[in-house]
């Protein structure tokens, strides 16, 4: 039963990570009580605090806590394979699309810019259930100007951490909840993870193999990333498009719009860029690309959460950790912000695109109209577009 509503969200869950909580929250604890409410914020909470997709750590760690890690693996499957496929598909659409239309990728001009609507919504639902005192709304102001101005991912940890320790500090706010038993870490997980970083880093830089650096390459932008699938967007920009130039800029945007309109987890874009890279070994290349990427970008994430949440139960009765998740919650928030001004770079400021990333936030804030039909409506109108001019 859990893998069939882990089934049913990874081809529902559209509309980002707000959506993604709230279908959590009404299937995985009203309808079928797996846990608590109290559980799933504390989990979502811990799962920010870690680098990777927090929604494929917290199905995963849900899994954990219902049957184990066995049931949480399948899980993981279960939820990551539907969208990495589509975006895969994608990815050899698009190339065909290119190849047989020079400027097919005009039909995109809209929903390049209406993707930076849906992160500006996202961070806004997401601060509206995160942020409840003046400290934490501070703190996303701060979060959010030092992410503009310094976009290395090393930044983002050390964010996190200031944010932590800043709330930590009123941690006797907090109730007390004794310990029933002293604290076991178990370091096998954090080992695979430091391991696999270690050796991918090696051998590719031995072997020089196109498919181990791009697993070395996901792997370690899945080692660093904090904050979800909108902060990654602007580091796969940077290396794939600006530094080695596997896509264009065009094909980067596209692909990430697509994404925001597909279910499942956001991370999946990784797929569409992974399998683009790789478009000169042919078709299997894309296939093979694909599903390197979300190898590598899925695994470090999951390796972290599955070290953690076997102590997690006992770590959280320590008032200073309940009391660092105020402050981990509102940082997260403010690079969401800064998510939505980084992606824009690349986008000429006129009119017309502000226009477009304005009303694709009405339409979600405003409407019931779902992601998939206000991503499918913006390709409309750019095939409009391109019939008539």
């Amino acid at each position: 039963m859990f893998l069939k509503d882990i089934l049913a969200l990874s081809l529902t869950a559209f509309g980002g990570p707000q959506a993604f909580l709230a279908m959590l929250l009404e299937r995985m604890v009203n309808q079928r009580g797996y846990i608590t409410e109290d559980e799933l914020w504390e989990l979502n909470a811990l799962c920010n605090m870690l680098p990777g997709p927090s929604s494929t750590q917290l199905v995963s760690a849900i899994g954990f806590r219902v049957g184990g890690p066995n049931l949480a693996y399948l899980a993981l499957l279960v939820w990551i394979i539907p969208a990495s496929l589509i975006m895969t598909g994608a990815a050899v659409l698009i190339y065909f699309l290119q190849e047989k239309t020079p400027g097919a990728l005009n039909f995109a001009k809209f929903i390049q810019p209406m993707a930076i609507g849906f992160i500006i919504f996202a961070a806004q639902k997401t601060i509206s259930k995160m942020v409840q005192t003046t400290e934490a709304m501070v703190l996303v102001l701060i979060s959010t100007f030092v992410a503009f101005f310094y976009s290395s991912p090393f930044v983002f940890p050390i964010l996190l951490l200031i944010g932590g320790l800043s709330t930590s500090i009123k941690y006797k706010k907090q109730p007390k909840l004794e310990q029933d038993a002293p604290l076991k870490i178990k370091w096998a997980n954090f080992y695979l993870w430091a391991g696999v970083l270690a050796g991918a880093a090696f051998l590719g830089a031995a072997t020089k193999s196109q498919s181990v650096l791009l697993f070395e390459n996901f792997y370690r932008n899945g080692s660093l990333i904090f904050g979800g699938g909108q902060v990654l967007v602007p580091y796969l920009y940077t290396e794939f498009v600006d530094f080695k130039r596997f896509l264009s800029s065009e094909e980067f945007l596209t692909g990430y719009a697509i994404s925001q309109g597909i279910p499942g987890p956001t991370f999946s874009i990784s797929s569409f860029v992974g399998a683009l890279s790789m478009r000169e070994y042919g078709l299997l290349g894309f296939l093979t690309g694909g599903l390197i990427a979300a190898a590598g970008i899925f695994l470090p994430g999951i390796f972290l959460i599955f070290f953690v949440i076997r102590f997690w139960d006992q770590l959280k009765k320590y008032r200073p950790v309940r009391a660092a998740l105020e402050g981990i919650n509102a940082v997260s928030c403010g690079m969401l912000i800064a998510a939505a001004y980084l992606l824009f770079e690349p986008l000429e400021a006129n009119l017309l695109n502000i226009f477009m990333i304005l009303t694709a936030y009405s339409l979600l804030q405003f409407t019931k109209i779902s992601s998939p039909w206000i991503i499918l409506g913006g390709i409309v109108l750019g095939i409009l577009n391109n019939l008539i001019f």
